[in-house]
């Protein structure tokens, strides 16, 4: 293995019963790159974090982190791990939780206490390291396990549906934590259905769909290589037939969004004409008009649509 390699996955196989989760999946992540995996619920992303970080074994397949195998004592000592569900002891408060952790990795007392304090400080926690975990909100208690997984300063960070279900603030802090840490040099390592979330933290991405992976690369050049995505978002003064809309010359899909009509097309420049034509003949003002390039939603639809279509 290369030295600038931090996660190796060659032929990496679980079954569940008659169940294949995940399906001979490989791929590398370099060291430190913001990694995304990317899938539908049920597509083998969690299943695929747990045998990296040794809560599972793999059936078939090796996986190595930092040149060692994935689940071994060494590889752990290396990892943090956010969970997809928090594992903080509720009867404990925020502070002894952390120090707790910090045992666990044999870390000095007084190391712990300097990490454990900066750590609370940056997530906003410190004001309430006393209280009981019990008492926290699920974005509070979600900002304690990213302290947990940091506090052995970990080189290569797991997190398993980091910012799903919280309030917009823990979101962004959380978000904003992980670029930071990913400019000192961290591997992270993101599972996430948001796409918009992909796209914004990940120098990669890899989609899996029913346990396979169907694509890997670069959210840009994703979004670019799905052809026959470009859009043209239009809103008309008045109520629009979606019907005349779709038989409008070069338009393939037609989709209601809110107070506006979003067109797909292969020609956006052509479908903007045709539009300023289809609102004169029928009385119509246009208030607002944008032409879109795939979104990296498009192209995880359309990957993964594809995958189903030829399965």
């Amino acid at each position: 293995m290369s030295n600038d390699v931090a996660i190796q996955v060659v032929s990496l196989t679980k079954c569940f019963g008659d169940l294949l989760a995940v399906d001979h999946v490989s791929f590398i992540v370099s060291k430190g790159e913001f990694f995304g995996f990317l899938g539908p619920n049920g597509a083998g992303k969690t299943t695929t974090v747990r045998m990296l970080t040794g809560v599972i074994r793999p059936d078939a397949g090796t996986a190595s982190i930092l040149e060692y195998e994935a689940g071994s004592l060494r590889a752990k000592q290396l990892t943090g791990v956010v969970p997809e569900m928090a594992n903080a002891y509720g009867d404990l408060s925020g502070w002894h939780n952390i120090m707790l952790m910090a045992e666990l990795y044999g870390i000095p007392a007084s190391v712990a206490r300097e990490r454990g304090t900066g750590l609370m400080q940056e997530t906003g926690l410190y004001t309430r390291k006393d209280s009981l975990v019990r008492t926290y909100s699920k974005g509070m208690k979600q900002r304690l396990i990213l302290c947990l997984a940091l506090i052995s300063d970990p080189q290569v960070l797991f997190l398993d549906e980091p910012t799903s279900g919280l309030d917009v603030q823990s979101a962004r802090l959380i978000k904003d934590m992980l670029q930071g840490l990913n400019a000192k040099g961290k591997t992270i390592f993101l599972t996430t259905h948001d796409m918009e979330e992909a796209n914004q933290l990940c120098d990669r991405v890899a989609i899996i769909n029913e346990g396979r992976l169907v694509a890997i690369d670069a959210p840009e050049k994703l979004r670019m290589a799905v052809s026959g995505m470009y859009s043209v978002e239009v809103s008309f003064d008045n109520v629009v037939n979606p019907e005349l809309l779709a038989a409008i010359p070069g338009v393939n899909t037609v989709k209601k969004l809110g107070d506006k009509w979003r067109l797909y097309t292969v020609s956006p420049g052509e479908l903007v004409v045709s539009l300023t034509n289809f609102s004169s003949s029928n009385g119509l003002r246009m208030v607002s008009l944008n032409t879109l390039a795939p979104s990296l939603e498009d192209a995880f639809v359309a990957l993964t649509e594809k995958e189903v279509k030829d399965a």
